[in-house]
């Protein structure tokens, strides 16, 4: 009885068990900072990666770049695509002016071909002005030379020394309206040759009339009299000893390059003119001729037709590289006569 009455008096336990609800969406702000550290990573690792693969000129340059960005820009800036599958780093260079590049202390680096081929024109030069120095020394002391004094007008243009031999009233160089040559032009040629022998050079020749137009009815031209007289000239020269392979072109060039343009028809727009010529004009008139040879097999005619233009001298050499010679102007030529 006692047992029970003990029993009934022991302590209920109620456990109680609560249930807790679910909490919300927390977000992924956690992704983001995780993105962000990886990133960083990524770009530290890169950033070891290029300065053990990149050379000390290509990290001058990138320096360059942050220190200065506009003058890279306009220099060509950095490539769109630096990092190439062969692991370089490549730099673009442009052709703007980089004054990083125009350091007005550093030393010139010269390049040895530039030198070279200007000492070659320097010696070229000299060569011609020393020739020129002894022709102007022979118009008074050589006897061939001196009689046709004030018929010779000898300069140096950018083709090189120029010798004109010129018509004179009562002495032209050839007959009346014929490409004869007088026979008092031979020791003039002689003595001409001499000096031009003097260089491996080839020359230019080319024939020039007055605007008196030739009497005929056969259509024979100022055109066709001076590119004779051209090749005339070409053929005393060659009979004073000029080798015929140094003869580089022999043009008639009629009444285009006057001489005289206030009066064309003095005498002195007739005249044969002689061109020791340097040696970027010799190539330029292979150049020419070969490109008139090409242009006239294409057009089924020969090389030499008249429509091949001819090339105009320069008539204005420097100064103090002339020797002018005693021309008188004279009255002009009837229309109605043949050329002399």
């Amino acid at each position: 009885m006692a047992k029970d009455n003990k029993s009934s008096l022991a302590p209920i336990i109620v456990i109680k068990r609560i249930k807790k609800g679910g909490h919300g969406h927390h977000g992924g702000s956690w992704k983001v900072a995780y993105a962000d550290f990886v990133t960083a990573m990524m770009a530290f690792f890169m950033l070891m990666w290029m300065m053990g693969s990149t050379t000390p000129e290509q990290k001058s340059a990138i320096s360059d770049y942050f220190q200065n960005p506009s003058a890279i820009e306009a220099s060509g800036g950095i490539s769109s695509s630096m990092i190439e599958m062969g692991g370089q780093l490549e730099i673009a260079r442009g052709e703007g002016n980089n004054p990083l590049e125009q350091n007005p202390d550093a030393p010139e680096v010269e390049d040895p071909a530039e030198d070279s081929a200007e000492a070659a024109a320097q010696k070229e030069l000299d060569s011609m002005q020393a020739m020129f120095s002894q022709l102007k020394s022979a118009l008074d002391t050589n006897a061939a030379l001196s009689s046709f004094k004030d018929q010779l007008l000898i300069d140096i243009t950018n083709e090189g020394l120029r010798i004109q031999i010129m018509d004179k009233e009562n002495r032209p160089m050839f007959a009346n309206g014929s490409s004869a040559p007088e026979k008092y032009t031979k020791p003039l040629f002689a003595e001409i040759v001499k000096i031009l022998n003097q260089s491996p050079n080839k020359i230019s020749i080319s024939g020039h009339t007055d605007m008196t137009p030739y009497a005929n009815t056969t259509g024979y031209s100022n055109w066709e009299l001076s590119a004779d007289r051209a090749n005339a000239a070409r053929r005393q020269i060659i009979s004073a000893g000029l080798p015929s392979d140094k003869i580089s072109r022999v043009v008639g060039l009629g009444s285009s390059v006057l001489y005289d343009k206030d009066n064309p028809y003095n005498p002195i727009n007739r005249r044969i003119n002689i061109i020791l010529l340097k040696a970027e004009a010799e190539k330029a008139a292979a150049r020419e001729q070969g490109s008139q040879a090409d242009q006239a097999n294409q057009e089924g005619r020969p090389p030499n037709s008249d429509s091949d233009a001819a090339p105009i001298e320069d008539l204005t050499p420097p100064e103090g590289q002339r020797i002018s010679a005693d021309i008188h102007n004279v009255n002009p030529a009837s229309p109605d006569n043949a050329p002399q």
